[in-house]
C-alpha cells in the first residue's frame, strides 16, 4: 500500500490541503492552511517540505 503523507503548515504546524507520496516532488507550491488562513510557498522532496524564501 502507498504511504501518503499530509504537507504542514510551515507557520503553525497544521494539515494543509494537500497530500504527497514518497516520489512527490514540486517546487514553488502554493498550499493554504485552513487552520491558520496563510498560503506558503513550499519545495517538495523526499517527503519532505522546505519553505521557499523571497517568494
Amino acid at each position: 500500500m502507498t504511504q501518503y503523507q499530509w504537507v504542514l503548515c510551515p507557520i503553525c504546524g497544521g494539515k494543509t490541503r494537500t497530500k504527497i507520496r514518497p516520489d512527490t516532488e514540486a517546487k514553488n507550491l502554493i498550499v493554504f492552511c485552513p487552520k491558520c488562513k496563510n498560503e506558503s510557498v513550499v519545495d517538495i522532496k523526499d517527503m519532505e517540505s522546505k519553505v521557499v524564501e523571497g517568494a
